[in-house]
């Protein structure tokens, strides 16, 4: 049964009133093994922009097949507006094969006809404009597949759109792009959205209420994910049955939000005073002056240096000639489109992709591991029994000042004690992640790459992993596509952007934006007497030449700027740890010269627009 929180917060009334869309009344739902949904009762009305959210298995996609009609449910009934359309992207891939790009997009439009209308070709844009027009969909991968079909769900005119996961396969670039088309498909208070995502920045910046389903209810609350938090957190402190670890967690996660992105905070209209009531009490989310001392004993000072370092293969350059000197401790995200080079990256520090310029030196104390998409380590014990997997490790973890044992970390990491028991081939998507992680963490690693974490896994899942990746000490690198976890759990990002790697001092939104004045560089067009690509109605020469040469005393500057940060990083490596006034003088020298590389990198992609 819903929860009487929906009478607080108006939920109730709107099932009353004639703005009413769609809906469901006394649904039940259930499995042989299982109950789905018991007598839930709910609603979308115009203007609604709802995230639904919870744990794995508890009935998110199942709620989303009820309302669109895809599953029956066995008692209850759905109700909609006479009249209403529904546009429905499930995880299922329905594409026929057989057609093409064109053809699934835009169906039997004529090119002037889906040319002049300016919403299809900006979903074109920010969805497909990489795909060949006329490739058959047998041809392309899952990922834009998955694209195409998304493209083609928005080209399609709609009263409510339903989204089980949008932003898989979806770039940095492209969930923003997302979030934009749905702040703006439809007029004020009209249109309806129901979204299922992991993405909790994109929750955020597209939704107004957020459903929570978990033990057979749906629990609305107002607001995005971070209004959510706040709620969730003050309902399990009132009603006091949550299990303590919970709380804390989301505690936590409500601390980071509140001081960590104070931009984050301003839309979801929540009372402040309470916010920081609730984490008055918390420590801030790590001292990172702790976690890099302990990651220096751990480590020394070497961990891995690219100096120089280029990548091509064949004639096609991947990475053009960059330095990055990793050091102990520190925790970066790496930002960059699909396919800019970023899984190349990660195997040069690895060691699993050779250098074809420069060189790479590695500190003899590194010990690395690397947490991949494919599962492969897996794949060996995969009809081993969990707890036999387990039992293998005899350390224990440290987290907030308390050794767990493994048994007891997977069980942090929400794994449930009843699947100990199975075998890790019958583990779902989620929980074969969960087990990777925790044998990870167990062997103890000191550099740590994480490629793209957020796969398979639910928003409680990844408040678990970004709680425990704040008590490791050593080197973190993260490459991901969640904006939200990118900016939680590293202090610095860099972006790889036409093959040149630069740090973005601003994080993602400056790598947005210099990823946007790159898309918004003059066109051009093929030179009819020598066959050469020159702008049209271009610079002259001269003008080119004067630009190539400010170009390049700029990128003398940012090196030596680069050296400069380089040797302040050594510097704070060598200071005394304890000294945190000195510590806080370096970090401000830090910043200023991060702050005039952003500067130039600005200005060099300026002058790169005239040089072509």
């Amino acid at each position: 049964m819903v929860s009487s929180l929906a009478a607080g917060f108006g939920w109730g009334r709107k099932l009353v009133g004639v703005a009413h869309l769609l809906g469901g009344e006394a649904l039940h739902l259930e499995y042989p093994t299982h109950t789905v949904f018991d007598s839930v009762t709910l609603g979308i009305s115009d203007g609604d922009r709802i995230g639904v959210v919870g744990r794995n298995g508890d009935g998110k996609s199942s709620l989303l097949g009820l309302l669109s009609g895809k599953l029956e449910p066995n008692s209850g009934r759905v109700t909609q507006r006479n009249g209403l359309r529904v546009g429905v992207l499930d995880q299922a891939d329905t594409l026929e094969d057989r057609m093409t790009v064109r053809q699934a997009v835009v169906g039997d439009m004529a090119d002037h006809e889906w040319a002049s209308d300016p919403k299809v070709r900006d979903i074109i844009s920010g969805l497909v404009t990489d795909l060949d027009w006329d490739a058959t969909i047998s041809t392309l991968s899952g990922g834009q597949r998955r694209r195409v079909a998304l493209a083609a769900l928005l080209v399609g005119d709609w009263d409510v759109i339903i989204l089980d996961e949008p932003t898989n396969h979806l770039d940095v670039e492209g969930i923003s792009w997302l979030a934009d088309h749905i702040n703006n498909r439809w007029a004020r208070n009209t249109g309806g959205l129901m979204v299922v995502t992991h993405d909790r920045w994109f929750l955020d910046a597209v939704c107004t209420n957020t459903w929570e389903v978990h033990d057979r209810i749906v629990e609305p609350f107002e607001g995005g994910y971070a209004a959510y938090v706040l709620q969730r957190v003050e309902r399990d402190r009132i009603a006091a049955v949550t299990e303590n670890k919970r709380q804390n967690m989301m505690k936590k996660e409500l601390a980071w939000l509140r001081r960590g992105a104070p931009a984050r905070t301003a839309k979801p209209k929540f009372r402040i005073e309470a916010a920081n009531q609730l984490i008055a009490d918390v420590p801030e989310v790590r001292n990172p002056i702790e976690l890099k001392k302990m990651a220096t004993a751990r480590l020394g000072k070497d961990v891995v240096d690219l100096l120089d370092t280029e990548v091509s293969f064949g004639d096609k350059r991947i990475l053009k000639p960059f330095t990055w000197r990793i050091g102990p401790g520190e925790r970066t995200g790496i930002l960059g489109a699909n396919g800019a080079g970023k899984s190349t990256l990660l195997g040069l520090v690895a060691g699993t992709v050779e250098p074809t310029g420069g060189k790479i030196k590695r500190g003899q104390t590194v010990k690395l591991a690397v947490l991949d998409q494919q599962f492969r380590e897996l794949e060996k014990i995969g009809q081993d029994r969990v707890r036999e997997v387990l039992a293998r490790f005899s350390t224990t973890f440290n987290v907030d000042g308390k050794d767990l044992t493994p048994s007891q970390l997977l069980e942090r990491l929400g794994f449930s004690r009843a699947h100990l028991s199975t075998k890790v081939i019958e583990l779902s998507g989620g929980q074969r992640r969960r087990l990777q992680l925790l044998m990870i963490l167990m062997n103890e690693p000191n550099v740590m790459i994480l490629d793209e974490p957020t796969n398979d896994v639910d928003t409680d899942m990844l408040a678990a992993l970004e709680d425990l990746l704040d008590s490791w000490p050593g080197t973190l690198i993260v490459v991901s596509h969640d904006r939200y976890l990118l900016e939680r759990v590293t202090d610095q990002q860099y972006a790889i952007l036409d093959g040149h790697f630069r740090h973005v001092p601003g994080g993602v939104d400056d790598y947005l934006k210099l990823r946007a004045a790159q898309e918004s560089a003059p066109l051009t067009k093929p030179n009819a007497s020598t066959g050469s690509d020159t702008k049209a109605d271009g610079p002259s020469g001269a003008e080119i030449r004067a630009a190539q040469k400010k170009m390049n005393t700029n990128e003398r500057k940012v090196q030596a700027l680069t050296k400069q940060i380089d040797q302040l990083h050594k510097k704070m490596a060598d200071h005394d740890q304890s000294d945190y006034e000195g510590l806080g003088k370096f970090t401000a020298q830090l910043q200023d010269l991060e702050s005039q590389v952003g500067e130039l990198e600005e200005r060099w992609l300026e002058l790169s627009e005239i040089t072509g």
